[in-house]
């Protein structure tokens, strides 16, 4: 089989981790979020993956090809030119795609359980044009609610933010779809959810598979801590410390020391070259990789990008967002702050704002 994933957005509700490199390239739980989805599909056969690209193309074309050398994944980069939405890309890259075979289309931010044989097997046993992944939510109202019969599957229609109870499965990002859909998009800005989908749903050509287990879309920072979180917690692999100081689950690069007295967890993930001095407390963060902080700094719910440093008995939490370079003086605290790169924060943040 074949993928597409849609990579080409600027990413701008990940701002400011993705003014310098795209979304994809991101690093979520130490590896670039993008790799969760290639790894997974390689692991039920999935041998080309094409990546539809747009902002920053060569960053995102020659970090990929690092890392999917050893999976034996053949990386065909689509570069649109101009922004074609969600089903323009699969046109623009048809002559990779219309082999008469059925493909997977995947949205880049999507975190799951990628149980995609199962899926698989789902979609050849409907015998029709497409297959969309459905995940339940507590609050259906936020999100376009997809109702299909429970029995088959088959997708009846598609209501966006509904103000009266019609069901609690979205649309979770990760489609299977028959060559024969690509006569249906041309190359031009069209919505896969809005024009394509609703098409197929006419002609009883579109089904639902409902997910088992987590899923998130880590597109934005609240979710990319949440998604974080979900991760973790279904790490089967993931060993519990008898370390009095690491409250688990956690993901700590092999590289980090952890001095005596700090106390990490849950839910933190801390990448390469990370330096921690004595006292720091982290929960429910993620540090990205060559990043310092000083003594006693806590830092909670929030992102702290590469090659910053945070001061001592600095405070950094709720859902704040440090950029690349960023340097926090001692005993200054941010709250809910979306700090841009390359800044030297000297003032306490004391409300959500953006620190340009």
């Amino acid at each position: 089989m074949k993928a597409l994933i849609l990579a080409g957005g600027y990413g701008t509700r990940l701002r400011p981790l993705t003014l310098t490199q795209p979304k994809p390239l991101v690093e979520f739980a130490n590896k670039p979020m993008i790799l969760h989805q290639i790894e997974a599909l390689s692991s039920v056969g999935v041998d080309t993956v094409i990546l539809a690209v747009s902002y920053k193309k060569e960053q995102l074309e020659s970090e990929i090809l690092k890392h999917t050398e050893k999976l034996g994944v053949k990386i065909i980069f689509s570069v649109e030119e101009t922004p074609l939405d969600t089903a323009g890309p699969l046109a623009l890259a048809r002559r990779y795609l219309n082999d008469g075979e059925s493909f997977f289309v995947l949205n880049s931010d999507v975190i799951c359980d990628f149980n995609f044989q199962a899926m698989i097997a789902f979609h050849r046993s409907h015998g029709k044009e497409g297959t969309i992944a459905v995940t339940q939510v507590n609050e259906p109202s936020k999100y376009g609610v997809v109702v299909f019969k429970k029995e088959t599957g088959e997708i009846e229609k598609f209501v966006e933010k509904p103000q009266e109870y019609v069901g609690n499965k979205i649309n979770a990002g990760m489609y299977i779809l028959n060559s024969s859909v690509l006569d249906r998009i041309e190359v031009k800005p069209t919505s896969m959810e809005k024009e394509i989908f609703p098409e197929m749903c006419q002609t009883s050509n579109l089904y639902a598979f409902v997910l088992k287990g987590y899923w998130m879309d880590v597109g934005q920072p609240r979710d990319f801590l949440k998604g974080t979180q979900l991760y973790l917690d279904n790490q089967k692999s993931a060993i519990p410390s008898t370390s009095t100081n690491l409250i688990h689950p956690v993901m700590i690069h092999e590289s980090v020391k952890i001095p005596s007295k700090c106390c990490i967890g849950p839910h933190v993930v801390i990448a390469e070259n990370v330096i921690l001095e004595e006292g720091v407390r982290i929960k429910n963060s993620t540090i990205l990789p060559n990043t310092i902080l000083r003594q006693h700094s806590f830092i909670s719910t929030s992102i702290i990008g590469r090659k910053c440093t945070i001061g001592q008995w600095a405070r950094v939490e709720n859902t704040s967002v440090i950029g690349d370079e960023v340097v926090i003086k001692d005993e200054i605290y941010l709250n809910g702050a979306l700090v841009c790169n390359n800044k030297t924060i000297s003032e306490n943040v004391l409300e959500p704002k953006v620190v340009m």
